[in-house]
């Protein structure tokens, strides 16, 4: 049997003491004057494990092997002019130990299955593209310790399990637009992420280095060594989560929803404690916490692809999930080829250009089996788009019924340039397209699974909008980011107290007055 997560546990123990948990009406509540409940949010728990059979495995790997992609359209990838050093790096990483395990992945999997029946919620976060010259345990703590906070309240806020899953330790590589990049009439390689090339403007940093490979794995490998310790030793502490929620809540004006939501958590803590509940036991002080990055850069995917020696199927070890991204979701394509192949639960982002036709193709094509958890449907399309295509992609699924869990990337498709030449997103944006992603679940009874950000735990100032007052004019004090625009921790937290809010009037339970 697969080991139920930290988080499931943590919500059977005081489920009953989460129901004390209400938010306001507004802000982000529906566009609609009503709190109806989902069909979903009643469906019956389903634990599915991924398939073990002779059967099924022959099935989902039929003329397919780690390296099959080659023989197709690989789009985005770097060229390499030196074939042998590509060999000798890809060879390296053959011989390392994989970064995830089999029994890790098949964890997240079940609960993600258990998501798509509508028992769960699926909170993605991290950078947009790791870097090298970033790398530190602050950072990786300070990321870890938002995204544990966002989990809190959407906990509470919910009453249901929260996946909680890092864009970290492998999120180093970027599509791009542009294969060049012109700086004063000389031509170089775009950057493409330090896993392949770096971001000096010089020949030879613009070279894609098949070494850097190497490294990648090495920091990444790093990474998940600092997750491990900061999620089973203590770090997690639900008590100190929500000290550092009380934090946050300090800057919003007295009486705000975030104090009186902030408070009812407080007295559920309280209750625990005055009752007998042991807050200092593992369930309270430990959590599952799982890595996903995406599958863009296939010759370090295959190199850390193997085989299970409990159940014989093939696992991506570079991650515990991966996703497909818009430009290289092509269903001749070799991003498809390599990922139909793995045991990992998989993701695919989808925006307004993705008819519900072609979209059944990509899910026939990475889930033939319809495996519950197996296929998470990342959209990404602006609230106005996502309200005119997002109800006839849900209705297919629905008329075929596909399992897949729906999740919203609420950043990617509310990109601007400032007047001052920076790269920004709106907050107010990225909650219109929460509010959109929401309203459209419950017009159409579905399961609003969940959210993907890009988002980092420092005090960065690169979104402008919400509590941490940014604006463009302060834009560039803090905007460091190595390649898109992240939510900085105060503006992340300040999404998981409203999508909290909206989860609750999902259950029916009314506001706090």
């Amino acid at each position: 049997h697969i080991r139920p997560s930290v988080t499931m546990k943590v919500t059977s123990s005081f489920g009953s003491f989460l129901l004390l948990a209400a938010a306001s009406s507004h802000a982000f509540s529906s566009t609609k004057l009503n709190s109806r409940k989902t069909v979903s949010s009643r469906l019956s728990m389903v634990a599915t494990s991924p398939p073990t059979s002779s059967s099924e495995r022959s099935s989902s790997s039929k003329d397919w092997s780690p390296d099959s992609w080659r023989e197709k359209t690989a789009l985005q990838m770097p060229n390499y002019n030196d074939t042998e050093e590509l060999e000798a790096a890809v060879n390296k990483i053959k011989r390392c130990s994989p970064l995830v395990f089999a029994g890790e992945v098949r964890s997240l999997h079940e609960q993600l299955a258990r998501a798509c029946q509508g028992q769960g919620f699926l909170l993605m976060g991290g950078d947009c593209a790791e870097a090298f010259k970033e790398f530190n345990v602050d950072h990786v703590r300070d990321t870890f310790r938002v995204i544990l906070q966002m989990a809190l309240v959407l906990t509470f806020g919910s009453a249901m399990p929260v996946i909680k899953v890092g864009r970290m330790a492998g999120q180093f590589a970027k599509p791009r637009s542009e294969p060049d990049e012109v700086v004063d009439g000389v031509a170089l390689p775009s950057y493409r992420g330090d896993i392949i090339n770096s971001e000096e403007f010089t020949e030879e940093a613009r070279r894609h280095n098949p070494n850097n490979m190497v490294e990648a794995y090495h920091q990444s490998a790093q990474t998940l060594n600092i997750l491990r310790a900061f999620s089973t030793g203590g770090y997690a502490d639900i008590s100190r989560l929500h000290a550092w929620n009380l934090d946050f809540v300090e800057q919003s004006d007295e009486g705000s929803r975030y104090r009186k939501f902030a408070n009812k958590v407080d007295e559920s803590l309280r209750f625990m404690k005055a009752i007998g509940v042991d807050t200092s036991s593992p369930a309270f002080t430990k959590t599952d916490f799982f890595t996903a990055h995406e599958c863009l850069l296939l010759h370090y995917e295959e190199a850390l692809t193997r085989m299970d020696s409990t159940t014989g199927r093939w696992y991506d070890c570079s991650s515990h999930m991966l996703w497909v991204g818009e430009r290289t979701r092509q269903l001749d394509g070799a991003h498809l080829e390599f990922i139909r192949g793995i045991g990992n639960p998989l993701g695919v982002k989808i925006s307004d250009k993705c008819s519900p036709e072609e979209l059944i193709r990509i899910i026939d094509t990475m889930n033939p089996q319809n495996i519950p958890g197996r296929l998470t449907i990342i959209v990404r399309m602006g609230a106005d788009k996502l309200r005119k295509n997002l109800p006839g992609l849900i209705r297919a699924v629905q008329r075929e019924g596909k399992s897949v869990l729906w999740v919203s990337d609420p950043v990617h498709g509310n990109t601007r340039k400032t007047e001052n030449g920076f790269k920004t997103r709106d907050f107010d944006k990225i909650r219109d397209e929460l509010r959109a992603f929401f309203d459209v679940h419950d017009e159409m009874g579905s399961h609003p699974g969940g959210v993907h950000l890009e988002m980092t735990g420092e005090d960065v100032t690169e979104c402008v909008g919400g509590l941490s007052d940014v604006t463009e004019t302060t834009l560039g004090d803090r905007y460091n980011t190595y390649c898109d625009p992240r939510l900085n921790g105060v503006q992340a937290l300040e999404l998981a107290f409203l999508i909290a809010e909206r989860l609750r009037l999902r259950t029916g339970l009314p506001p706090i007055e």
